[in-house]
């Protein structure tokens, strides 16, 4: 998975052909593009050309865009949260279009398509696995509609760092619900994936959380119950995983969204 700034080293899209032409079977995504970096028929053809030429391998991962201060050094115009969903939403309205290979005639709010045929033709059908990537309500009700994965990411604060409470089991879960409420009826097709930034592997549980946790601005119980953290031995970070996906993603696991919706 490729991450998409302009401080990070590579430029996604070339970083994954190179990949893909070193490999054979490993799956390359994008975790998650920018949206406002690129126009959607500019991407829709990328992405085919990446899907064709590494032979079914893309996934292709895209976000309405956080970080302020690149936007700012690179003299992008950084809207409103709901301007930017209402974008992205018509960018991944108009990409999947496109990757049908007939004509596109779209007019929206920020987008105009006049005739366009998108070439090459796509390697996997009907199309690469969408993800859409967010934290908050209106992003992750377009995700439910439209997306195979959905990326839960965390809140900013307004100094741009993670506000690690967004990822604490509780809000986690209120998001799987919410996502699969949006979804209706496709909602056991969705698959769910959480970024974990941090993991600490010590035969000290207990004490490494104690040591950690202020810095994150959590309690060490809170710290072992982040999404975004592993901390134990190898056997305790694996049981943690296959509980935390028993917990969040089971289609039958007992979670409500009415505790984060606000």
């Amino acid at each position: 998975m490729c991450w998409d700034h302009f401080d990070y080293a590579l430029a996604p899209l070339p970083a994954l052909l190179c990949a893909a032409a070193a490999t054979e079977r490993i799956r390359l995504g994008t975790l998650v593009l920018a949206n406002d970096f690129r126009h959607p028929a500019v991407l829709a053809k990328d992405a085919a050309t990446l899907d064709l030429l590494s032979e079914g391998r893309l996934e292709l991962g895209i976000g309405a865009g956080w970080k302020e201060s690149e936007y700012r050094e690179a003299g992008i115009a950084f809207d409103a949260p709901a301007v930017r969903v209402r974008r992205l939403a018509e960018s991944v309205a108009i990409i999947k279009q496109l990757w049908r290979g007939k004509p596109v005639q779209f007019k929206g709010e920020f987008y105009e398509i006049d005739g366009l045929v998108n070439k090459p033709r796509l390697y996997q059908h009907p199309h690469p696995p969408l993800v859409i990537g967010g934290a908050r309500p209106q992003l992750l009700a377009l995700a439910a509609r439209e997306a195979n994965t959905i990326a839960l990411a965390t809140r900013m604060n307004a100094d741009g760092s993670p506000d690690f409470v967004d990822s604490l089991g509780p809000r986690v879960a209120a998001k799987v619900a919410y996502v699969r409420e949006q979804a209706g009826e496709r909602a056991d097709t969705l698959e769910f994936q959480i970024n974990v930034g941090g993991v600490i592997v010590t035969p000290d549980r207990a004490a490494t959380a104690e040591q950690l946790a202020p810095t994150v601005g959590l309690s060490a119980a809170q710290l072992l119950d982040c999404a975004q953290a592993l901390v134990g031995s190898e056997d305790e970070i694996v049981a943690d995983l296959v509980e935390r996906r028993e917990r969040w993603a089971s289609p039958t696991s007992a979670l409500t969204s009415a505790s984060w919706t606000r």
